[in-house]
């Protein structure tokens, strides 16, 4: 369950018209803060971003779903979830989900790993693309 500040930062972000990736963006740097601080830990920032972007569908954030197949049917659920009233979790479930969590390793989230997550996924856009994008920053930059 996200922190109540989280929710209460994005739902601002949607009220201000900003891009559900905005939105989702909250609760991504969330998940990055829990494990710095050492609440759980990730295999990689991958992993982190991914139950970071889970927890954003789950609490109504309107993400559209990319990747895998898994990942879609995954992405589809926590929609889903995040549409139909809260039932009630199953403490066996989710007490698992922590302790796999606790055991893995901190690193995910640090600034190195970030930065070369950014990188590989920039490098992955291609020129156009990151061209597009640093414009339309330009543009919305002067528009603020």
């Amino acid at each position: 369950m996200p922190d109540q500040e989280t929710i209460k930062r994005a739902r601002e972000d949607a009220r201000e018209g900003k891009s559900p990736n905005t939105q989702a963006g909250e609760f991504v740097r969330e998940e990055m803060h829990h494990i710095r601080e050492g609440k759980h830990g990730a295999s990689s920032p991958q992993q982190a971003i991914a139950i970071g972007l889970s927890k954003a569908r789950r609490a109504g954030v309107k993400l559209p779903a990319k990747g895998s197949s898994s990942s879609q049917k995954k992405a589809a659920q926590d929609s889903k979830a995040g549409t139909r009233p809260r039932r009630k979790v199953s403490v066996k479930r989710s007490r698992a989900a922590s302790r796999a969590l606790k055991r893995q390793p901190k690193g995910a989230a640090s600034h190195k790993s970030l930065s070369r997550q950014a990188k590989r996924s920039a490098a992955r856009r291609g020129p156009r693309a990151r061209r597009a994008a640093s414009v339309k920053a330009a543009r919305t930059r002067r528009a603020a």
